[in-house]
């Protein structure tokens, strides 16, 4: 048996898991609330401590030990900014199995609550009988009940430093039980408890003969998880196995119902349908597996599927589609504006996402829904998402695979965002695409060229529209069909609704990107001036059309724009008349790799120009010398 305060390997996690006599525990409360205490008595009641990590502890000058100490293993980790992994720690009692996630409760660790809840079944929230309840607890409670934990215990802990008042118990009591009823917990049980002495969490303490209800063991080992209705057969694939000839086999983990040889399956998003012809569980043949395990379906036909398809049952098929409702638990250290481009993970599956719309933010402590622009770093918000694939789901509280998911920052990896999926939009199965006979490669033949995007971006008067200006004129000259988009064309027309806030600007190039799109898919050169001062939004607009984007980077210091200054617009931001204005009370973020960069105290307006029509010969958008057509590679 594992020694109970090492952590737990997470391959017997997941094995162990599996075995519904296993109770997944999450352990979570504000900083200083006894939460490591907690877990290191509960050890040392067990006897499961090995004797010299156990005669290790010092003792303190009231001969009592502090159990804390156990699992300080991880804070040095947690010093150095390691805030996804959680350590988990194995114990046995009363015959019976538990795991206990070992998450921190500092603010700036709320992923590592997120991952340990994720997995558990019951969630030990603490309380320092000092403070009651804190703004943390209403924040890791909301949390619990956003990743499904329906039973919860509250452990008001220090009772102790409250001379064992049946009061203050009460009093913490039915404020969580307000928070619980909107909260929508099935099963709560509400335990007084003194970490550091041992009162109520092993067994019953003689000193709170006004407590009538279980100790903390006790309620933990006669705690029947309850199971989620069923659903049918989802299996997110992993990987595909080829054979010699033969069938192809997808692998992966049954995230629920069961499966048999002779059934057929839906191979998701493609519609295919197929039947089982082989099982292999653990390299043995089966006849059939069920939910959490680890398995090999052989096809009985060759069709094509993928990472990170879904194999379902036909009869009982999961949502496909690319726009839905998620309530999101925001991470990221910058804020959540609507319009930004990130990378959705959703069981093997990872696609770009877009959250198009926050309809409201959650007050942790009321409840209460507020209007919201954006979310900053801990707040928990109810979005929609739009994503650039399809993507096949189930509601979280369907099936909590197929339901929960994270955002990730393109540029830095890190997850920046942990949610789950409440439903699909409607609109994501009724809006399709038709079919056109008029194709935009159809389109560029008959212009003689092909379709390119010129994106100028730089400081308000670097040169940007005037560049664009001359560049299009030489263009036209030569026959080449174009369009110039300014901001402040646009701002004046389709923009003309939005400000300046960081929000509006965002918004401002989602929808010139858009714009964009549609004269690309007109066959034409499009030349673009906008500051466009952020790059996750010169990104957004590349991804939408990855192939024709030329990031064209004009590179005038700012000194010299704030002399040029055409339209008086620096001087009044000096003096503090026009708010968020690029360079000046609002940062620029310069390019660090486009493709072109003009330095416009090395080049002319013309020489710029030239150099521009240059570069888009050079990549063969036409020829310049006017002899040949469109070239199509």
């Amino acid at each position: 048996m594992f020694g109970a305060c090492r952590a737990v390997p997470i391959g017997l996690v997941n094995k162990l898991a599996a075995d519904q006599r296993v109770l997944k525990i999450l352990t979570c409360g504000s900083v200083d609330d006894g939460k490591s205490t907690l877990i290191g008595r509960l050890l040392y009641e067990q006897r499961q401590i090995p004797d010299d990590e156990l005669a290790a502890l010092p003792i303190g000058a009231d001969a009592v030990v502090d159990y804390s100490l156990l699992l300080d293993g991880l804070e040095p980790e947690r010093e150095q900014g390691i805030t996804i992994d959680v350590a988990y720690r194995y114990f046995r009692a009363a015959d019976r199995h538990f795991i206990v996630a070992d998450t921190p409760g500092h603010e700036q660790y709320v992923r590592n609550m997120i991952t340990g809840a994720s997995t558990s079944d019951l969630a030990i929230l603490l309380v320092d009988a000092r403070n009651g309840l804190t703004s943390q607890t209403f924040r890791h409670a909301h949390i619990v009940s956003i990743m499904g934990i329906r039973h919860v215990v509250l452990a008001v802990n220090k009772i102790d430093l409250v001379n064992f008042d049946a009061q203050v118990f009460q009093s913490i009591c039915a404020d969580f039980a307000k928070l619980a009823e909107l909260l929508q917990f099935s099963d709560v049980a509400m335990i007084p408890v003194s970490a550091l002495l041992g009162d109520n969490v092993s067994t019953r303490s003689s000193r709170m003969k006004w407590y009538e209800g279980p100790s903390l063991l006790q309620h933990l080992a006669r705690t029947e998880v309850l199971e989620k209705a069923a659903i049918g057969f989802r299996m997110p694939v992993q990987l595909i196995v080829r054979s010699d000839g033969g069938p192809r086999g997808v692998a992966g983990t049954i995230a629920s119902g069961q499966i048999a040889i002779g059934d057929k399956i839906v191979l998701l998003p493609s519609g295919r349908i197929t039947s089982i012809k082989e099982i292999s569980s653990a390299g043995r043949p089966v006849g059939r597996a069920e939910a959490r395990e680890a398995v090999t379906l052989t096809l009985s036909d060759h069709v094509d599927v993928a990472r990170g398809d879904v194999a379902a049952a036909p009869f009982d098929q999961p949502h496909v589609g690319s726009q839905f409702v998620a309530q999101i638990v925001w991470l990221g250290d910058e804020t959540l504006h609507p319009g930004r481009s990130y990378l959705l993970k959703q069981g093997t599956r990872t696609v770009g996402v877009s959250i198009t719309a926050i309809k409201y933010r959650v007050d942790v402590q009321t409840m209460a829904h507020e209007a919201a622009k954006d979310l900053r770093t801990n707040e928990i918000g109810v979005c929609n998402l739009i994503t650039a694939a399809p993507l096949v789901f189930d509601s979280y509280a369907d099936n909590a695979t197929m339901g929960g998911l994270i955002l990730i920052d393109r540029a830095t990896n890190m997850t920046v965002a942990a949610g789950i999926v409440l439903h699909p939009l409607t609109r994501s199965t009724t809006i399709r695409p038709p079919a056109l006979f008029v194709t935009k490669d159809a389109r560029a033949h008959l212009k003689g060229h092909r379709p390119a995007l010129l994106w100028l971006t730089g400081l308000s008067g670097a040169g940007k529209s005037t560049i664009a200006n001359a560049t299009e004129a030489k263009l036209n000259a030569m026959g080449v069909h174009t369009i110039l988009l300014d901001g402040d064309c646009l701002r004046g027309g389709i923009n003309k609704d939005l400000g300046f806030t960081e929000t509006d600007r965002i918004e401002n190039i989602r929808r010139a990107g858009e714009v964009s799109k549609l004269m690309l898919e007109a066959g034409l050169v499009v030349l673009c001036s906008f500051i466009s001062p952020f790059a996750a939004d010169r990104r957004m607009v590349r991804e939408l059309m990855p192939d024709e984007f030329i990031e064209v980077f004009i590179d005038t210091p700012l000194e010299t724009c704030i002399e040029r200054d055409p339209k008086g617009l620096y001087r009044r931001a000096l003096n503090g008349e026009i708010k968020n204005f690029t360079g000046i009370s609002q940062a620029y973020e310069q390019p660090e790799h486009a493709e072109v960069t003009i330095r416009t105290d090395e080049l002319t307006v013309e020489g710029a120009a030239d150099h521009l029509v240059s570069e888009l010969a050079r990549r063969g958008i036409f020829d310049l010398s006017g002899k040949s057509g469109p070239r199509h590679e």
